[in-house]
């Protein structure tokens, strides 16, 4: 088949970009061919035989960015303006797809959250204008949903709050839902009667990670950590729902000046640094200034180094960690917890909802669990053992290792994605 992906950005850290590729990768593996129509390609050049820029379609393009401030954020009581300018954009934007598809004669579409989530109110209407004008199966892959993010996506306007409403997520007889969990699909079916595909964020187990090797052997000397210094990694960004304040409590109840904590995330999306600045206090109040890094200097999403560079892989933070702390309250997922399992290193976990037990955690992955962030004295005991018995240590990432290469590997998505295209084809036909 030839299959169209429709998506805002691509190419960088962001969660749905990161699994859009793992999905292009699989699809190709599975033999089929695969087109990119992208508002956004970051850190790379485009292949003009597979990839096509549509500026429009970018999160960051005047004209999304535009209408997403009217419609939301800071509204200026001009109504017939702001609906002007959606209906004109989605057009723009709807009949950009339609002549892609066209040229590259696309048999299906795979649209990347951009309608399920109204991030980008111009991009989901006009990808369902194609949609309806094509006639052609299409894929949603819905990782999250505008009732799930607060108020961020409820207008003054009532019109905008139907448009919202009536389209996101997108509901058509020729599209096919993929959600990321098992809320999704509760959700999906109970809101609108839609029957959805669960299909969980993967790794690719087949490729060497978190090992230790002759890049990342001089990471602790070049964090300026002792040879008996221990690392726990706090592998995410720095926004408040990822519960960082608990791992800083971790290192302080630890009372080991040999315990580290690494987080490797930039605070660039905490607005207004609030967060960023609390937890700055809460170190030092504890003084753990020694003890906790904050490293996304050092360490990138994607490293090109040689030997004997100083900047790190999010894979050599693993492959030197004791232990990954992962006390988040909320997401969407859960890659990092994914990426630990890969990278063989133990995990102590939030029980965050509504994912963490019934996609991942009922599995049977051996874990230091909380319950609502609260280290009890077992716990702490718990977490003790993992970081100081190596034997033990060793058993845990082994366990969990070959439960998540079971689970969340690319052969699942495989499996996952065959089904989704049997939908399709079976529409078309």
């Amino acid at each position: 088949m030839r299959i169209g992906i429709l998506i805002g950005r691509i190419g960088g850290v962001d969660g749905v970009a990161l699994e859009t590729e793992k999905w292009i990768k699989v699809f190709r593996k599975m033999g089929h061919e695969v087109f990119t129509l992208s508002g956004q390609f970051e850190e790379r050049k485009l292949d003009p035989q597979f990839e096509t820029l549509v500026p429009e379609m970018s999160f960051f393009s005047p004209e999304g960015f535009w209408g997403q401030k009217k419609a939301f954020h800071f509204p200026d009581n001009n109504l017939p303006e702001l609906l002007e300018h959606i209906h004109f954009y989605s057009d723009l934007i709807g009949n950009k797809i339609v002549d892609w598809a066209r040229e590259k004669k696309i048999d299906v579409f795979v649209s990347e959250n951009a309608s399920a989530l109204p991030a980008h109110l111009e991009m989901g209407l006009g990808i369902k204008k194609a949609i309806v004008e094509l006639g052609l199966p299409s894929i949603t892959h819905d990782h999250d949903f505008y009732w799930e993010r607060g108020d961020r996506y409820l207008s003054p306007y009532p019109e905008i709050n139907q448009i919202v409403a009536d389209n996101f997520p997108l509901r058509l007889p020729n599209v096919f839902h993929a959600v990321i969990n098992t809320y999704g699909k509760d959700t999906l079916q109970t809101r609108f009667d839609r029957k959805s595909v669960v299909v969980p964020n993967v790794m690719n187990f087949d490729l060497p990670f978190g090992e230790i090797n002759e890049t990342n052997i001089n990471l602790k000397q070049n964090l300026g950590f002792k040879e008996n210094d221990y690392i726990l990694a706090q592998v995410t960004r720095i926004v408040r729902r990822k519960g960082i304040e608990t791992a800083i409590q971790l290192i302080h109840m630890l009372e080991d000046s040999n315990a580290k904590l690494v987080i490797t995330g930039s605070h660039s999306d905490d607005e207004g640094n609030v967060y960023y600045n609390e937890l700055i206090e809460q170190i030092h109040e504890l003084k753990l200034e020694g003890q906790v890094m904050f490293a996304s200097h050092i360490i990138k999403n994607n490293r090109r180094q040689t030997p004997g560079s100083k900047s790190y892989a999010l894979s050599d933070a693993y492959a030197h960690a004791k232990a990954s702390t992962y006390f988040s309250t909320y997401e969407g997922f859960g890659n990092a917890f994914i990426e630990s399992v890969l990278g063989k290193c133990p995990i102590f976990v939030n029980n965050y909802k509504p994912v963490y037990w019934p996609d991942i955690g009922s599995k049977g992955f051996k874990t230091v669990m909380l319950e609502d962030n609260i280290i009890t004295d077992k716990a702490l005991t718990d977490m003790k053992e993992v970081i100081h018995n190596e034997t033990l240590n060793r058993e845990i990432s082994e366990y969990n290792y070959q439960l998540g290469k079971k689970y969340f590997s690319f052969d699942t998505l495989e499996e996952k994605l065959v089904e989704l295209l049997d939908k399709a084809a079976r529409f078309s036909s």
